[in-house]
């Protein structure tokens, strides 16, 4: 909490307007005090301000000064929680007399009431108890306590909330007494509840009118009982629970309140009770528990009550769930009683009741079965358990059938509660549930199956097959077979005996092994297939029974270890379970001695202790050699796409093997390993990959079980283990996958802490390695490598620091990388250099970089500092390199470098950079210009105005250079290079950068951005107007975003969100209707200004779900009215309004027929560039002939590459009829005769019919423009193809045809 003083500065230096006049009268009381000599304490600024206040308000002229009395009351109320209690009670009569206007005057602002309320609680928290003992009749406590009660239901949130915060604070700090609730408490109990009868019975009367006023009656007086219940709800969460002697009464209130229709309502009752219920969780409030239990019971409705009896279900759950904290014994003796009772409420017709009852029958069983019972239960516990499970075998009965899936969630809940305690006196249940499933004509096997399930889980395989027995080999007569249990057998199987699967699971396994053999080598029937899918689901049970089994000692000796063995070698199909089998038996005991609890938890370790834990690891670490010998063998003999399973299970027994076990099973494997290498490079002819179906050569396999025993091995191993990886790597014949697997070393020892000692104790030998093996590393390990080196760096020592010379240029290359996770890999690196050489905790102040020891730098190189500006100079000078990759890898690297660092690099050289970067802008190389202008999106985010706004000038016409060019998506990179500096420094000073000829493209991006800004502008005006409307669509508002925001690419950070992200909104505007488009007698679309208001009552249209609308499509203005009696009227009508993209792209294909001044049709040459349209022989076909022959006929329209359209390339007789092209390439000489070569960017081409066309032959030169022909010119031109005679073909380029 603040001080005094704190609080007062805050008022001295006020950050609103309103708050000046406060400040203004603080500091005069000061200068009074200062006057007086008097020092500034809490007593002195208490009676200074008690002097000003009756100048402000007083009783007889109530409020004098509104302005006044606000400030005064305010530093009151700030200054009185500092002011002594014995003060505060003698003043008291003499401030409450002042602030009684402020309190009761209906005129009064909310800031003067909050203030007076605030002052009134810090008089009623110094009250003793003889002062609480004085009648509401005198002024005294009870008197404002009332009053404040009155404002607690005050129309005004704030006010509300502040005297219900008010409230609390007091009832929570009683005067001492021997009463446990405060003396106000009855008061507060009794107001509250009386409030809140009052305004149940008003919304009551409410519903119970009739006629048109009867909603807007409802509607008033709902808020005021949502009011009451929040003073309830602050009563209550104050007074530790309710008052004693007001529980049933107010019980009673809340559960008519409940059954209310309003949902707000319900939830506010529900808040209440769940407030009640908390407050009376300790152990000083607790004794008032049963009371409210009791009362709540009494209250129990009618048996098919829909509305009231699912929220009393509900609350008598929590109860109980609340008592079970606080006395668990004694609720656990109640729970057959309340089991009986919701279970009676399992027939009702209602599937809420329904539903709700089993939901708090589950509760019970979860909340109201303590520990004790299922460890160490006495003889009384044993029959309350028989009792509840005699009633939920009664639950099976026909009269529940109505509720069969609700009945079946409850017995499954019962399972889990009671644990091993289920057996046997579930074991009915399990049998009735049993023969259900086992019945063709049951619907509910899946909810039946659920049950079974949990029964599994809790009693044990035994239990429940010596119940329900499988029946698949030996079956009895009469007795069904249970072929169904075993997938449920496999999912629920765990904690059990592993000696069962070993006497029933194994002979069963063997003897359908059996059937399958005796075919021999026969064709497979559908029986034999049965048969086989048999032994698999029996062996799929096996993980479940290694899951902590509770008799692993025992059950796990060397012959079941054998027999997993020799099912691993011969059957391939049984080696995921078996796998999976063995390392849950590691796993499974490592998890409970991890459990780090002081006490055991045998619930939770489910009966297993921590030491037993630990001999269950120590017996199998004694088969863990023997069992790596075979996993290894198996691993061997499986293909690589299917070895993940056997890695982990070898990953677990490793890690419980001894440490000469595993020193010499590393010697056996590093010799075979060594031996594999060298046969591998004898060898004639070496062996690949191949396809995926060969295996992989032995070293492969071998170099695998190499990185996965790594981190299991002792500090001696990790030399041999070093120069393995040494020769791997230093082996010119070492295939591509060796490597990589070679480099994967490193990372993995380095999430070990023995690993990163030694990375740390071999950092020169490491450095060595990498750099000696820098030109002999394949395209497919460049990634790991990148990793290696992110470890070495991270291990590297101060004195060391030369190597990050030495291999920087492989990492800048590394930021080029095709392969996106060795791209990732590099810039991660990459950051990770440049933090390792200004790291000021390792790096002593003057760290220099010894370039001498450099292998590429001559000895005599001086030093250099380990700063961020050395790092950049040596990124810097890839800029000089002699490939365009190697200058666009450094551009791309010191993007990243400079967008991270860019708030610790000195001025000069940010402008530096800038400088340099730009003159790589008028390269021809399109590689360098993409990271060129990655780079100055990044300077242009990060850089700072004053130093990019002068560079700008010479900056931007070069970029503009590169705004035709389409390739490499160039145009799209410069468009949003342009929008950020539009948003920087506006559109008028960017305009002014270009030239006339690329204005346009500035024009365009200002253009879309205010549109944008005018639709959000819009968007907030409609906010403010349809306020009634504002809380219906907001939910859908951010429901639509966010499914918008889904759509957007998202990025892993910052820097690609800048470099690669959508830098503007032009590509996001919204689709307009077409009721917003104008059709001029030109034939031209423009956009209609639509107002805001409109569109506003648009959107609430849209909003209300007004759906009725339909529109009709037209294609032009010229369309005749639709005739809606014609057959085809439904194809032009719609449901929905046809977008601007429809009309737009209709209207454009249907040009308007020209005509002179008397009205007659021209036809002819159009010299206007328009296309030829005819009207002529239009009568002689119907409309569905014309519409064939626009799609299907000869002149159809289709796309071509690229998506352009094309015409037919069937040639007609006539020349009028030449084939027309739309936005091809063409290639023609003067005369019209075919080019061979392909001229682009230099033709021109005139649209309509081409007259004396020329093209110049010749390529673009990179970076320069397009440039477009004479007015409607095509602006690039093609080779025409021949037609099928072997003539040249007529097509045209652009828009326009090309004469022969």
């Amino acid at each position: 909490m603040a001080s005094l003083h704190e609080k007062l500065d805050k008022i001295k230096s006020p950050k609103l307007q309103n708050q000046h006049h406060t400040g203004v009268v603080l500091s005069a009381v000061e200068d009074t005090l200062r006057d007086q000599n008097a020092e500034f304490t809490a007593t002195a600024y208490f009676a200074a301000l008690l002097a000003l206040l009756p100048q402000s308000i007083n009783t007889a002229q109530g409020i004098v000064n509104k302005e006044l009395a606000t400030s005064v009351v305010y530093l009151l109320d700030t200054v009185s929680a500092f002011v002594p209690a014995p003060l505060l009670r003698s003043k008291f009569a003499q401030i409450l007399g002042s602030l009684v206007p402020a309190l009761t005057l209906a005129e009064v602002e909310a800031p003067l009431l909050k203030s007076s309320v605030g002052c009134l609680q810090n008089l009623l928290i110094a009250q003793d108890s003889a002062a609480w003992a004085l009648p509401a009749s005198e002024v005294g406590p009870r008197r404002a306590i009332a009053g404040m009660l009155a404002l607690a239901v005050d129309h005004r949130p704030k006010v509300r909330k502040r005297v219900q915060d008010a409230l609390i604070q007091i009832l929570r700090q009683p005067p001492p007494s021997p009463s446990l609730d405060h003396p106000a408490a009855d008061l507060c109990a009794e107001t509250a509840l009386r409030t809140l009868n009052d305004s149940v019975t008003a919304t009551l009367k409410a519903q119970g009118r009739k006629g048109k006023h009867q909603q807007d009656h409802q509607q008033h007086h709902e808020p005021a009982v949502s009011h009451a219940l929040q003073l309830v709800k602050a009563i209550a969460a104050a007074s530790g629970g309710w008052p004693s002697r007001k529980i049933e009464p107010l019980c009673e209130l809340l559960m008519n309140v409940a059954r209310s229709s309003n949902e707000y309502l319900t939830m506010g009752t529900f808040e209440v009770f769940e407030v009640i219920f908390t407050g009376m969780a300790d152990e000083f409030t607790s004794s008032k528990l049963p009371r409210l239990l009791d009362a709540i019971s009494e209250l129990k409705p009618a048996h098919n009550d829909s509305q009231l009896l699912p929220p009393w279900i509900a609350v008598l759950s929590r109860g109980y769930d609340v008592s079970a904290q606080i006395s668990a014994q004694e609720t656990f003796e109640k729970l057959p009683e309340l089991f009986d009772l919701f279970a009676s409420f399992l027939t009702s017709p209602s599937r809420n009741i329904r539903t709700s009852a089993s939901e708090g029958m589950i509760s019970l069983l979860v909340a109201c079965v303590p520990e004790s019972v299922l460890l160490e239960a006495s003889v009384y516990d044993e029959k309350i358990i028989e009792k509840l499970a005699k009633s939920a075998t009664g639950l099976l009965a026909v009269k529940y059938q109505v509720a069969r899936s609700e009945v079946f969630n409850v017995l499954e809940a019962m399972f889990n509660a009671l644990q091993w305690k289920s057996s046997p006196v579930m074991n009915e249940v399990v049998k009735i549930v049993g023969d259900l499933r086992a019945n063709e004509n049951f619907q509910g096997k899946k909810e039946a199956e659920k049950v079974l399930g949990a029964a599994i889980n809790v009693m044990g395989p035994k239990a429940v097959l010596d119940i329900l027995p499988l029946n698949i080999v030996k079956q009895k007569a009469g007795q069904p077979g249970r072929v169904w249990l075993l997938p449920i057998l496999r999912d629920h199987v765990a904690n059990t005996n592993l000696a069962y699967f070993r006497s029933e699971f194994v002979p069963l396994s063997e003897a359908l092994y059996q059937r399958v053999m005796d075919y021999g080598d026969a064709e497979k029937t559908v029986e034999v297939k049965i048969f086989e899918t048999l032994v698999q689901q029996t062996w799929a049970c096996l993980p479940g029974f290694c899951e902590l089994p509770l008799d692993m000692r025992e059950a796990f000796d060397q012959p079941f270890a054998e027999l997993l063995s020799n099912v691993l070698y011969k059957q391939a199909e049984l080696r995921v379970d078996v796998c999976k089998a063995l390392q849950n038996l590691v796993e499974s005991n490592q998890a409970i001695t991890s459990v780090e609890s002081e006490t055991e938890d045998l619930v939770l370790q489910r009966r297993v202790t921590r030491e037993e834990a630990r001999k269950n690891i120590q017996h199998l670490s004694g088969f863990a050699g023997n069992m790596l010998a075979v996993l290894f063998n198996v691993y061997s003999q499986t293909l690589p796409q299917f070895r993940g399973y056997i890695l982990q299970c070898i990953n677990a027994y490793l890690s419980i093997t001894g440490e000469q076990e595993l020193i010499e099973t590393f010697g056996r494997v590093t010799s075979m390993l060594e031996g594999a290498l060298e046969e591998e490079a004898n060898a004639s002819s070496k062996a690949g990959m191949g396809r995926k179906d060969k295996m992989p050569p032995t070293s492969h396999t071998l170099m695998d079980l190499v990185v996965t025993m790594s981190i299991y091995l002792p500090r001696s191993s990790f030399a041999t283990l070093f120069s393995l990886a040494s020769v791997v790597l230093n082996k010119s014949s070492s295939d591509p996958q060796l490597i990589k697997k070679a480099y994967k070393l490193i990372p993995r020892l380095a999430g070990t802490e023995a690993g990163r000692a030694a990375l740390s104790e071999r950092s020169s030998e490491l450095q060595a390695l990498i750099l000696s093996t820098a030109d002999k590393t394949p395209a497919p390990a460049h990634r790991d490598r990148l990793l290696a080196i992110h470890e070495i760096i991270t291990h590297l020592p101060t004195e060391d620091l030369h190597f990050i010379p030495g291999i920087l240029s492989e990492v800048v290359l590394g930021c080029k990388e095709s392969n996106e996770k060795a791209r990732t890999a590099a810039f991660a690196l990459l950051i990770h250099t440049s933090q390792r050489m200004i790291d000021s905790e390792r790096n002593p102040p003057g760290t220099k970089i010894r370039n001498s020891l450099v292998a590429h730098m001559p000895d005599d190189a001086p030093d250099a500092p380990a700063t961020i500006e050395e790092l950049f100079t040596m990124v810097s000078a890839g800029l000089a390199g002699s490939s365009p990759h190697m200058v666009a890898a450094s551009v791309t690297a010191m993007s990243r470098l400079l967008f991270e660092y860019h708030s610790q690099l000195p001025t000069s050289m940010q402008s530096d950079l800038a400088q340099t970067i730009e003159l790589f802008l008028t390269s021809n190389n399109r590689e360098i210009v993409r990271s060129v202008l990655g780079f100055v999106k990044v300077a242009v985010v990060a850089l700072p105005d004053d130093l990019l706004k002068p560079r700008l000038p010479s900056a931007v016409p070069k970029l503009m250079m590169w705004s035709k060019e389409h390739k490499g998506r160039l145009r799209s990179k410069v468009k949003g290079i342009l929008d950020r500096l539009i948003r920087k420094f506006g559109a008028a000073f960017v305009e002014g950068l270009v030239e006339e000829s690329d204005r346009k493209l500035v024009v365009s991006i200002r253009k879309e951005r205010e549109r944008q800004k005018r639709k959000k502008e819009a968007k907030h005006d409609e906010d403010e107007e349809d306020t009634q409307q504002h809380q219906q669509q907001h939910q859908q508002h951010v429901r639509g975003q966010q499914s918008v925001q889904a759509g957007q690419k998202s990025f892993s950070n910052e820097f690609d969100k800048a470099v690669y992200g959508s830098d503007s909104d032009f590509m996001s505007g919204d689709e307009s209707d077409a009721s917003e488009i104008e059709i001029d007698s030109a034939g031209n679309t423009t956009k209609r200004a639509i107002s805001s208001r409109e569109k506003g009552r648009r959107r609430a249209g849209a909003g209300a779900g007004d759906t009725g609308e339909q529109y009709i499509r037209e294609l032009s203005p010229e369309s005749n009215p639709l005739d809606l009696l014609a057959p085809d009227a439904l194809a032009s009508i719609s449901s929905t309004k046809p977008s601007v993209r429809f009309l737009a792209s209709k209207h454009k294909q249907k040009r308007r027929p020209r005509m002179d001044e008397d009205g007659k049709l021209l036809l002819g040459d159009d010299h206007d560039g328009e296309m030829d349209t005819s009207a002529g022989g239009a009568g002689a076909e119907s409309g569905v002939n014309a519409y064939v022959t626009a799609v299907s006929g000869p002149d159809a329209l289709r796309k071509g590459q690229k998506g352009r359209l094309r015409a037919s390339q069937s040639k007609k007789g006539d020349d009028d009829d030449m084939e027309m092209e739309m936005d091809v390439d063409v290639d023609v000489d003067v005369d019209g005769v075919e080019k061979g070569n392909n001229a682009r960017g230099q033709g021109q081409a005139g649209r309509g019919k081409a007259k004396g066309l020329a093209a110049k032959s010749g390529r673009r030169g990179l970076g320069m423009g397009k440039e477009r022909g004479s007015a409607g010119g095509s602006g690039r031109i093609e080779k025409r193809r021949r037609d099928s005679r072997g003539g040249p073909g007529g097509g045209g380029g652009g828009r326009g045809r090309v004469g022969r």
